[in-house]
């Protein structure tokens, strides 16, 4: 039935806000994933779903280009600055008595710090905006083929800014030296990024699969 049918652009941008959504309001939890003597390897739960925002980007380039790309992107922009806005909004309203017994449950799992949401907003933009330039730098190089390598390779040096912009803007103490610093955060990144381009290569038949979907509708 033509009411039931949805667009397929539409479809793939709905599930880039729902990731972004997923990742901003789910992210802050993580679980463990391994341990390595006394170093405990462990990650965010947004892992699952960021790859898939770099992924979902890539199909986009691929099909109808850079710019309407980064339209999407400063679109998915728009809605963390939103969703931002209104968790300072919703929490700093005053609850009624009914509520009150989980409202401290609900400003903890709402109520996100400046800098946090910051860094994330930040590092989010960088990231996404970088992947698509080298995306659409390698797509000119390689024409429609090789989409596996130029996927992959957007990804991973995206998501590197993207996690290590991330981790020096939410992280880095001023009251600690700069090499402590740096041990510190890297303990953190590479792991992350590691995980991230993992989850970029089990989700390359995705992008491969996307991109022919989309274009047998464009078609």
């Amino acid at each position: 039935m033509k009411s039931l049918q949805i667009q397929r652009f539409d479809f793939l941008l709905a599930l880039y806000i729902a990731c972004i959504a997923i990742s901003e309001l789910m992210g802050a939890k993580t679980f463990p994933i391994a341990t390595i003597g006394t170093f405990h390897l462990s990650a965010s739960v947004a892992i699952f779903v960021v790859p898939l925002i770099y992924s979902v980007n890539d199909i986009i380039t691929e099909v109808f280009g850079k710019d309407r790309a980064r339209s999407v992107v400063r679109s998915g922009l728009f809605m963390v600055a939103l969703f931002m806005l209104f968790s300072a909004f919703a929490t700093w309203l005053p609850s009624t008595p009914r509520f009150a017994k989980i409202n401290p449950a609900y400003v903890t799992v709402f109520a996100l710090s400046v800098r946090i949401a910051a860094s994330s907003l930040t590092a989010f933009a960088v990231g996404e905006f970088l992947d698509v330039l080298i995306f659409a730098r390698l797509r000119q190089r390689f024409g429609s083929k090789k989409l596996w390598l130029r996927t992959n390779i957007s990804n991973f040096v995206s998501q590197f800014l993207d996690t290590t912009l991330f981790m020096f803007l939410a992280f880095y103490s001023l009251n600690v030296p700069f090499l402590a610093n740096v041990s510190f955060l890297f303990g953190l990144i590479l792991p992350y990024w590691l995980l991230k381009c993992f989850m970029s290569v089990i989700e390359t038949p995705l992008v491969y699969l996307g991109v022919t979907w989309l274009k047998k509708e464009e078609k």
